[in-house]
């Protein structure tokens, strides 16, 4: 079990943004339930690699007093949505998957593009995704994987830092200027590798880069390692509301051979896949 003691400044900072922006944007509202926004940051706190927690570290990354949290897991933990086996740390339980399940099972989008995606990575051997914009991250709605190219384990409803990502890349280049300068105003850009993109002026370069062209390379820029190629998927409509990758080896596959063989394939599913929505 990892400890929340062992996250970066910025990953933490990144965490806790979940629930600044939502209370913030809603204080002195009347009708937003401050109670309920606060169950929901406590749910969002648990991430893959930090499945386990406790109540100490949950008010940690969320910012929410210790005594609250308590109360919102006490909460969770009557509902069925988290259990505590040791009496300190507390996990997950099954029952939350019922919450996103609503919306995939129910998502046009989230359908079509799993079986667009088993296609794709049959075809090409490479493990592929679909994710839309969630704030300041990327959210996976549909994912085929072929084999383990990250050291953390992506799947429907993983989350990523947008700035970080081919994908991010992709929607936020699809941002209008206005909500672009909100993004800008408030992402904190943690150097994940050497690669990463750490500031504002270096992150317009490349989206504009990226609408000059119309697809989006990260190379090495969230995990050494790991090189991908994205593309937007447009609705009937023309608006961006996805984008799909291709993540390989970075040692196995260079950028090059990304646009050349990878970005082809990708288009045409991403074309085909925009004209069922």
């Amino acid at each position: 079990m990892g400890d929340v003691s062992e996250f970066g400044a910025g990953e933490l900072r990144r965490l806790q943004e979940i629930g600044e922006l939502s209370n913030d944007q809603y204080k002195g509202d009347p009708n937003f339930m401050a109670s309920l926004a606060r169950g929901l940051e406590v749910l969002q706190a648990f991430q893959p690699q930090y499945s386990q927690m406790s109540v100490s570290e949950i008010s940690q990354i969320t910012g929410i007093p210790r005594a609250a949290v308590r109360r919102c897991l006490y909460t969770l933990r009557a509902l069925g949505f988290v259990h505590c086996p040791d009496g300190r740390h507390y996990r997950l339980l099954p029952r939350v998957l019922t919450i996103g399940h609503a919306y995939l099972s129910s998502s046009e989008l989230a359908k079509a593009a799993q079986n667009s995606l088993d296609y794709l990575s049959k075809l090409l051997n490479e493990s592929c995704s679909v994710a839309t914009l969630d704030g300041d991250n990327i959210l996976y709605i549909a994912r085929a994987s072929v084999k383990r190219i990250m050291t953390i384990d992506l799947g429907r409803g993983s989350r990523l830092p947008a700035y970080a990502t081919s994908m991010g890349l992709v929607l936020l280049s699809a941002l209008d200027e206005e909500q672009l300068d909100d993004y800008l105003s408030r992402v904190s850009f943690a150097p994940l590798t050497e690669f990463t993109v750490t500031s504002a002026d270096q992150l317009r370069e490349q989206l504009a880069k990226v609408r000059r062209q119309g697809y989006a390379i990260n190379d090495q820029q969230l995990e050494i390692g790991l090189r991908s190629i994205a593309v937007p998927m447009h609705s009937r409509k023309g608006g961006v509301v996805a984008a799909m990758n291709v993540g390989v080896n970075a040692s196995q596959i260079s950028s090059a051979e990304l646009r050349e063989r990878v970005l082809p394939q990708l288009q045409r599913t991403a074309m085909e896949l925009a004209l069922l929505l």
